[in-house]
């Protein structure tokens, strides 16, 4: 790829609609970081203010400012190849509907929506009839890859929460496809057994990507360090499941490095920058 210079603008740029998380271990903070890390220009719009650390999500709220003029101001900046990613949203009704046909009308040519049922810790934010009402307002238009865990599809497939672990995969991705998703990227963290394997779903049928050892322990921001890598890969031109590949790969081999700022709380992934520092080793 040629050297991006104010003559030849070929930096590629991604969109990152979500919630903020002052602690970075999860939300628009952790996208940026991971975006930045694989040479992807990020920008980035706030659709869910939390009040939240290492420990546990207290409070959701919408934000301040209007996310929808937010992104309309940045328009002339998305041109060209570039992609969106969208995670975690407090908007209101009126609100998403605004935001949804903005996108398309900037037609990202690369999508993945990261349906955020609630934080792994602390409060809930949506339900299944929610989540459902999202995708009928932003999937109708096509091109989304939607990214969810197998609790955010069951929530939305109005399934009980003792059929998450159970539930055939296609049942699970029917709320999404029905509803346009071009794909739906089912992640198997919430499975049972000592191997995760995430599925690939689509219309025309399910391909299983490699399966792998559970690893121990938990880690803070996983689904959105995941999308994020997935859109930053597709900008650099890797195929659709070349880019999910090779997403779970990179978030396992990170794994190992992950430390709790200021000890306290789960661990969060380590600037990818750190790790690679002799003086600066990662715990």
């Amino acid at each position: 790829m040629p050297t991006p210079s104010p003559s030849n603008p070929t930096q590629l740029v991604a969109l990152c609609l979500g919630g903020m998380d002052p602690s970075a271990g999860a939300g628009l903070l952790r996208d940026v970081m991971t975006l930045q890390a694989l040479g992807v220009h990020p920008m980035a719009v706030c659709t869910a203010e939390t009040l939240q650390n290492g420990l546990a999500c207290q409070r959701i709220e919408a934000p301040s400012m209007d996310p929808v003029k937010r992104i309309e101001i940045l328009g002339p900046h998305l041109t060209g190849r570039w992609g969106v990613k969208l995670g975690m949203t407090a908007l209101d009704e009126s609100t998403f509907l605004r935001l949804a046909a903005t996108l398309t009308a900037l037609n990202p040519p690369i999508r993945i929506w990261d349906p955020v049922l609630a934080p792994s810790a602390g409060v809930g934010l949506h339900d299944g009839a929610e989540l459902r009402r999202m995708a009928d307002v932003l999937l109708k238009d096509g091109g989304w890859v939607v990214n969810p865990n197998r609790g955010e599809s069951a929530a939305a497939a109005d399934l009980p929460p003792d059929r998450i672990q159970t539930a055939e995969a296609g049942l699970l991705a029917r709320p999404w496809l029905e509803r346009g998703a071009c794909a739906v990227w089912l992640k198997g963290g919430h499975a049972p057994g000592q191997e995760i394997q995430d599925l690939w779903i689509t219309q025309n049928g399910i391909t299983a990507l490699p399966a792998s050892p559970r690893l121990p322990g938990q880690r803070r921001g996983t689904g959105c360090t995941l999308a994020a890598t997935w859109l930053g890969l597709r900008l650099l031109g890797r195929p659709e499941l070349t880019a999910a590949e090779e997403s779970a790969l990179r978030l396992r081999n990170r794994w190992p490095r992950a430390f709790t700022p200021g000890g306290a709380g789960r661990p969060v992934f380590a600037p990818e920058e750190l790790c690679t520092l002799p003086e600066a080793p990662c715990d």
